[in-house]
């Protein structure tokens, strides 16, 4: 009987063997996938896309259509010599043009030197429609659009087979019959039979649109103070043919409104009762009050702070208000608007406005104090992107300027103003243009102290070309007709100058004077007094050197005169736009240039133009 140390011995033995065996098995497979690791890596290396050569196609959706099909061909090109992998380029080609109606072409391979490889296409005659049958069942047969739409297949007798328009329609006639309420509907019969002995294709469909849903009830998930305003915003009635374009509308009209966070409408066809689809509208009301923040700067005013406060539900009606705190060195204004929407909420609504507004130039003797109040009449209609404004303000004005001290006016001036409006974006401008005509007047009587009148014309245009080249086109006119200049408020007479006029002057610079005392010095000085016309007019070309800047060149003119006969002061220079995440910020280095003097000036601008 072996002794237990034998018997250890043995077993140890026998263990080391395995130990050994398994570690150089795991050599071995480890060695095979290096190497297997690195001739794939080689051979990818080696392997490179073949590039063909397509003759005997002149269209070019055509020819890229078997183009795609011959580079999803997994093949090297040291074995197109071989004819069986010439055959699968023939029949590679011969699927990417059947769909447009060629099933008889014939094809050969060119290999030549280097890396050239040419397939030579012979399309043969294609296949032309024989014969085309259509036929509508149930309520869409009835429908004049619905024909209209199922006839507007573009393939008619004699045309050349194209698939890709076949199987389109089918699927567009589908996504019309669901977006125009013919929920219903499915295709009865589709086919199309190729006759290729005799190069004929005849096409078969049998449309059955079922009937045509109605719009329904609406019903709102969230709380039910919206519902006046909700229905007065539906552009349908119950028992309208549904159509997911109107629904379209409706959805942009509810988040155009003002009054909700997130709101969204939509049809739930599986509780239709009968024809009439339920239309469910979710919504989210914005909060009771809301408070918003806005800095700028400007050479003109320095920095700017602006500091809102808005209501957007005061009752059911959808009434709301909101006001206003602006604060800059020269001026600080508070207004508050009470707005009671009409019967299109968005376009179409009243306002009453209350200001108070303080101003006080440093290089000037202008200071004012006024007092507003008016009311508007808002109205846009929906095929119109010119929005209308009929006022009647009453404004009360106390001013010193010039040779007046302490000067009082009254008016009550009826207005009109016409206004257009349309940008690509809020805060950087690549496409954007205004125009605003204002019109008021005043009749000494009648609530005011003078015989007034005033009409105002400003525009502006921008446009990008390649991205790269952006042209700024701005102008201003504006004429005062009154029987006593001299108690025509301030703040209602035209001045010239600044960063949003004609640069190279400080802002209302340019206007007729007179002669004051300077408080300081106890001399006479010259004072901007303001002018019954306005002419402005700006060129600007800005070139994008990278993603967030442009450099900029301008031209300025304009003045601000009782004289039409003044000779015009003129702004040029050269400038650089920093398109930053919160706005553009615009510099400027003006020379300007006026009769009498020449001067300049640096001007600096945050914020959009429009």
């Amino acid at each position: 009987m072996p002794s237990i140390w034998s018997v250890l011995a043995s077993l140890q033995d026998q263990l080391f063997q395995q130990f050994m065996f398994r570690t150089r098995k795991a050599v071995a497979v480890l060695v095979w996938t290096v190497a297997c690791t690195f001739s794939f890596a080689v051979f990818s290396q080696e392997q490179t896309p073949i590039t063909y050569t397509i003759n005997g196609i002149e269209d070019d959706k055509l020819r890229n259509n078997v183009r795609l099909h011959l580079n999803s061909l997994d093949v090297e090109k040291a074995l197109l010599t071989d004819p069986y992998w010439q055959d699968e380029v023939g029949e590679t080609v011969a699927k990417a043009v059947q769909p447009y109606g060629f099933y008889n072409s014939d094809t050969s391979v060119t290999i030549e030197e280097g890396d050239k490889v040419t397939v030579n296409v012979t399309l043969n005659a294609p296949l032309t429609i024989n014969k085309v049958t259509r036929e509508i069942i149930g309520a869409g047969r009835e429908d004049k659009a619905f024909r209209e739409r199922f006839n507007s297949l573009n393939l008619k007798e004699g045309d050349v087979l194209n698939q890709t328009i076949y199987e389109s329609f089918k699927s567009s006639m589908f996504n019309y019959a669901l977006s125009n309420g013919y929920f219903d509907y499915f295709w009865q019969a589709t086919r199309l039979d190729l006759v290729r002995d005799e190069k004929q294709a005849n096409v078969l469909l049998i449309a059955q649109s079922g009937p045509q849903y109605q719009f329904g009830e609406l019903r709102l998930i969230g709380e039910d103070k919206a519902k006046a305003i909700i229905e007065r915003l539906k552009p349908f009635k119950t028992g309208d043919a549904y159509s997911s374009a109107t629904l379209a509308d409706f959805n942009r009209s509810l988040n155009q409104s003002g009054y909700f966070t997130r709101v969204i409408a939509r049809p739930v066809v599986s509780e239709a009762e009968g024809l009439l689809v339920p239309i469910e509208v979710s919504l989210l009301h914005r909060p009771t009050d809301a408070f918003n923040v806005a800095v700028g700067a400007a050479t003109d005013t320095g920095p700017r702070v602006r500091l809102g406060w808005e209501r957007p539900w005061v009752n059911s009606k959808g009434h709301s208000v909101s006001s206003d705190i602006f604060v800059s060195s020269p001026e600080q204004s508070v207004t508050a608007d009470y707005r009671i929407p009409m019967k299109n909420i968005t376009r179409d609504y009243a306002s009453i406005e209350a200001g108070y507004q303080f101003i006080e130039y440093s290089n000037t003797s202008f200071e004012s104090e006024t007092l507003s109040l008016s009311a508007h009449r808002y109205w846009q209609r929906d095929d119109s992107p010119w929005q209308h404004d009929g006022s009647i303000t009453y404004l009360r004005e106390t001013y010193d300027q010039g040779e007046l001290s302490t000067n009082t006016t009254s008016l009550v001036l009826p207005g009109y103003s016409l206004t257009y409006r349309d940008k690509d974006s809020e805060l950087n401008i690549n496409d954007g243009s205004y125009i605003q005509m204002l019109a008021q007047v005043g009749k000494e009587g009648f609530g005011s102290d003078i015989d007034f009148a005033k009409a105002v014309v400003e525009a502006m245009f921008i446009r990008t070309f390649g991205n790269v080249h952006r042209i700024a086109l701005r102008g201003e006119a504006g004429v005062i007709k009154t029987n006593s200049f001299d108690e025509v408020p301030t703040s209602l007479r035209f001045y010239a100058g600044g960063d949003r006029s004609v640069r190279g002057f400080d802002f209302r610079e340019i206007s007729p004077t007179a002669e004051v005392i300077d408080p300081e010095t106890g001399e006479l000085v010259l004072d901007s007094i303001g002018g019954k016309y306005l002419l402005t007019s700006s060129v600007e070309y800005a070139y994008q050197v990278a993603d967030n800047w442009r450099l900029a060149a301008f031209i300025d003119a304009g003045t601000a005169t009782n004289d039409t006969s003044t000779t015009l002061t003129y702004g040029i220079g050269p400038g650089v736009h920093w398109l930053s995440p919160i706005g553009p910020v615009r510099v400027y280095v003006a020379r300007g240039f006026a009769p009498d003097e020449n001067t300049w000036q640096l001007h600096i601008m945050l914020g959009p133009e429009l």
